[in-house]
């Protein structure tokens, strides 16, 4: 239109110019011609300008408060209306559906609806740039979501892995069967650095960096202290931002959806209706053979998995095709890797070493009963310490637990301590039975009546029986146990018989 109204002013402006913008902007030239008048006589080239509804700040704030209800925001916009706290016209509910569609983005409609992470699913991430293995890993731990046996009780194990962000490539991989801590993370490191394991083949090395998003266990001196040895970064990424480390959270899904499904007690398979399992007495895989069959699965990602985003190969073959170098990391190095000690000098003595009130001893030590050394060890690993010179750091060798305990005394010990946490939890489920309140159902607004109400005899025996049971626990007869009295003590005379009365006795009188 600006082109046209510069053509008419210099009297330049012909019928042809007309058909051919009405040609290319799919209008008729009746359509043209008058949109020119307009201008002409109005002085604008766009549409008039009309009043319409437009969603504010206080909009906003209303539909996140009935949870994204138009419906419900259109009856509020109407009663503010109506008791003159509001403008005086309301729109109509299509007229408002249309200006949230207009004004608010699909995002942000999800947003206020459901929250962030529904926001966050309407967003458009990038890809990083491409890059060369072991150019940065990324670190993470999953819960897996399968209850497997161990020794007799049902627990879901947790893994800890590192993947090349290049290729794919699981490089390393650790399983614990509870929550895992720093030794997880040194274990799975400890096998990504070196390339000669058997599961996870030639892949590994030393990475560029590591990417992690604020995990405490990955954020430790231990882990850190351990990368940067070998001068590797630990990049702390913020919290709540996985697409910012997309290869880990990707392997995340992949795990759950490819293997897990498939193992036996998966506590998101399909359920019955009223939320019944098809079969909630499936046996639990051991402890020992599900991490066999993870393990396998690892092999089959690295080297049997065809990925469309690495050109339909594995990611091996992908990690094999990259020239880039690798610096291998050499065994020696590793010989202190994650190990924490105290700094402490002790001296072997005939007993061993001593280290936390323990004893540990090898065959090395044969003939150095007398020498100071220093201690180190891998976190919550005590039973075996590693032993170094205090003077060169040289590496003396390892020492294992010198007493340590039975399996029958191990069982016993754990059986003490269930059953001790079975007492506490059954006293306070009791407590808490006790606190609870039930209140009748009402259908006004009135505050409802308290049920299961006491009589006064009730009460007054259960606090009889309370005073009883409180002097029970008080009463300890067996805390001092009564020993025989010593023969050297003196015994205290027994009286003498009295004599049987006779009349001579009541007739004398004896003074008092």
């Amino acid at each position: 239109m600006p082109r046209l109204l510069e053509l008419d002013g210099r009297g330049e402006l012909t019928a042809e110019h007309v058909r051919l913008v009405a040609v290319s902007v799919g209008r008729s030239e009746r359509t043209v011609w008058r949109w020119l008048s307009a201008a002409r006589s109005e002085g604008r080239a766009g549409r008039k300008a009309v009043a319409r509804f437009v969603v504010t700040a206080e909009v906003r704030r209303l539909l996140a408060f009935y949870g994204g209800n138009a419906s419900r925001l259109h009856e509020e916009l109407a009663r503010r209306a109506a008791e003159g706290q509001g403008p005086g016209s309301v729109p109509s509910l299509s007229t408002l559906h249309r200006a949230l569609r207009r004004d608010l983005t699909r995002g942000e409609r999800a947003g206020l609806r459901s929250g962030e992470v529904a926001r966050r699913a309407h967003d458009v991430f990038g890809k990083r740039p491409p890059s060369h293995r072991n150019a940065a890993w990324e670190g993470d731990h999953k819960h897996l979501a399968v209850e497997v046996d161990l020794e007799g009780e049902l627990v879901t194990p947790w893994v800890t892995w590192f993947i090349d962000c290049a290729h794919n490539v699981i490089t390393g991989a650790s399983v614990t069967a509870h929550a895992p801590s720093r030794d997880g993370v040194l274990a799975a490191l400890r096998v990504a650095l070196v390339r000669d394991e058997a599961v996870f083949g030639p892949v590994g090395g030393l990475p560029g960096q590591v990417r992690i998003d604020r995990g405490k266990e990955f954020l430790c001196e231990a882990v850190t202290g351990a990368l940067g040895t070998f001068a590797v970064p630990v990049v702390d990424l913020p919290a709540w931002t996985p697409y910012l480390k997309g290869s880990i959270e990707a392997l995340n899904d992949s795990v759950e959806k490819m293997f897990l499904v498939t193992l036996p007690r998966y506590r998101h398979r399909q359920r019955l209706p009223g939320g019944r399992l098809a079969d909630p007495d499936a046996p639990a895989l051991p402890f020992d053979a599900f991490i066999t069959k993870l393990l396998e699965w690892v092999h089959w990602w690295n080297t049997s998995h065809l990925s469309p985003a690495l050109g339909g190969r594995t990611p091996l073959q992908s990690w094999q095709a990259d020239p880039t170098p690798i610096t291998d990391v050499p065994r020696e190095a590793l010989i202190g890797f994650g190990l924490e000690g105290d700094g402490r000098i002790r001296m072997i003595s005939t007993s061993g070493v001593r280290f936390r009130r323990r004893d540990y001893i090898a065959d090395w030590m044969v003939g150095c009963a007398g020498d100071p050394v220093t201690v180190r060890r891998l976190p919550h690993h005590d039973e075996e310490i590693e032993v170094f010179d205090p003077t060169s750091g040289r590496h003396l060798g390892r020492a294992f637990l010198a007493d340590t305990a039975g399996v029958e005394q191990f069982a016993a010990v754990q059986s003490a301590r269930s059953s001790a946490a079975r007492r506490l939890r059954a006293d306070l489920k009791a407590a808490e039975k006790l606190r609870r309140k039930r209140f009748e159902a009402v259908t006004t607004a009135k505050v409802p009546k308290q049920l299961n109400t006491l009589t006064a005899e009730e009460a007054d025996a259960e606090l009889r029986a309370a005073d009883q049971r409180g002097l029970r626990e008080l009463a300890r007869p067996d805390y001092i146990p009564h020993a025989p009295v010593p023969a050297t003590w003196a015994r205290p005379v027994p009286p003498p018989p009295r004599k049987a009365a006779t009349a001579n006795d009541h007739k004398e009188t004896d003074p008092p």
